[in-house]
């Protein structure tokens, strides 16, 4: 992955078509203020998980992933995503300039999917699901280190 620069007009299209809106603090505090928030739902993931309360864990496993995508769209963008739609179409315009990885796209749109999609609304958990959410911390370490970039 190379570290692809965004000139201000692509800047100024991407934010338009992610429909990204302003932060009131610094980015950088925005950026760490979301990531703290990420690894603390994860770690109320893992709580629920432990209870046995799996279909909760992996709705609060696929918010942390969200957190940790919105998080890095803010570092490299420089504003926050809203809804999901606007975080994973800001995510997919991230891959495409080289600044984020396929492997982080895959693993976001697995998430979404199978722990928000299937697991917590449908109940159809299944023998990845504790998988997924356990390896959510690893997904929000990898948010943090493109965000660097």
């Amino acid at each position: 992955m190379g570290n692809a620069v965004i000139s201000p007009n692509q800047q100024d299209t991407l934010t338009h078509q992610c429909g990204l809106y302003m932060t009131t603090t610094s980015i950088q505090d925005g950026v760490d203020e979301i990531f703290a928030d990420a690894r603390q739902i994860h770690a109320q993931a893992i709580e629920r998980l432990e209870c046995g309360d799996i279909r909760d864990a992996a709705e609060k496993a696929w918010c942390a992933t969200k957190r940790a995508t919105d998080a890095l769209v803010l570092a490299l963008m420089g504003e926050e995503p809203g809804p999901t739609g606007f975080t994973s179409n800001c995510l997919d315009d991230l891959v495409e300039s080289g600044r984020a990885t396929n492997s982080l796209q895959r693993r976001y749109y697995s998430r979404l999917s199978q722990l928000h999609g299937a697991c917590f609304y449908t109940g159809a958990c299944n023998r990845h699901t504790e998988r997924r959410i356990r390896e959510t911390d690893a997904y929000i370490a990898d948010a943090v280190a493109l965000s660097a970039g």
